[in-house]
């Protein structure tokens, strides 16, 4: 899964990817950043559920655990995930029942877990917001960076827009005790799919938001899980970073999850 792209004083901009290590030393949940995606040459672009070749160092200056920095000129993509249950294979048995208890460990220990794929009970509404703009203290960071640059490269790099919406989920997540959770919707599809829809007005766009993220991809045929992370200053504070939302299975195959 990759965030949208947040403004950087050092990078002008960053995306943190949500990545499955599957091969040994590390396997299981893994943390991208930074990532300065729109200047990885075309060999380096990467997409969800792509297998990638990634060399990287451990996170130093962040205490989450899943915490990795990539050396992004090693990044390659070996190949592309496309089959809906080769993609279940590798992710049902990571999915869990319970957001309540990753925010109780998130509150009472700063090293707990930081990534999770939590499966969602039911789903009350899909919150779709305008965007206030970049802040003054964002404004500044794009600026800087962009004033890093000599001439040449200022002209061939564009700031980074803010987003036209923000969106949050509120939900229950499939803790039996669960009273529910609002939490914001930082996915890259999400907003690269309003860039699409820009000549729509602001209340089609935002139809058209909840449509494909609340109606479609969250329908009564599909087992729906979120991609969630919390934020390194702010542990106790989690956000979704993609929805994984496969068909339901047949009955020939029956995954197997972590209750």
């Amino acid at each position: 899964m990759k965030a949208a792209p947040n403004p950087s004083a050092r990078y002008g901009e960053t995306v943190c990817v949500g990545a499955l290590g599957i091969d040994p030393p590390w396997t299981g949940w893994i943390r991208l950043y930074p990532v300065h995606y729109r200047d990885l040459d075309d060999d380096g672009k990467f997409h969800k559920y792509d297998i990638i070749h990634v060399e990287a160092l451990p996170a130093r200056q962040d205490q989450r655990r899943e915490s990795w920095k990539p050396i992004v000129d090693t990044i390659t993509t070996e190949r592309h995930v496309a089959s809906p249950q080769s993609r279940r294979y590798l992710l049902d048995p990571l999915v869990e029942d319970s957001m309540c208890r990753l925010n109780k460990q998130a509150r009472d220990d700063r090293n707990a877990r930081s990534i999770a794929l939590i499966r969602v009970a039911d789903i009350s509404a899909l919150q779709v917001k305008r965007h206030p703009g970049w802040s003054a203290e964002d404004r500044r960071k794009i600026a800087g960076y962009l004033n890093q640059l000599d001439l040449l490269e200022r002209a061939k790099r564009s700031p980074l827009q803010a987003p036209r919406f923000t969106a949050a989920y509120r939900y229950r997540c499939a803790d039996r005790h669960c009273r529910g959770h609002q939490q914001t919707l930082w996915d890259w599809e999400f907003v690269a799919l309003q860039r699409r829809l820009g000549q729509l007005t602001d209340a089609e766009a935002a139809e058209q938001l909840r449509h494909k993220f609340l109606t479609q991809l969250c329908a009564a045929d599909r087992d729906v899980a979120f991609y969630v992370g919390n934020q390194a200053a702010r542990p106790q504070s989690f956000s979704i970073g993609g929805v994984y939302a496969p068909r339901r299975p047949t009955a020939r195959y029956r995954p197997r999850v972590n209750r």
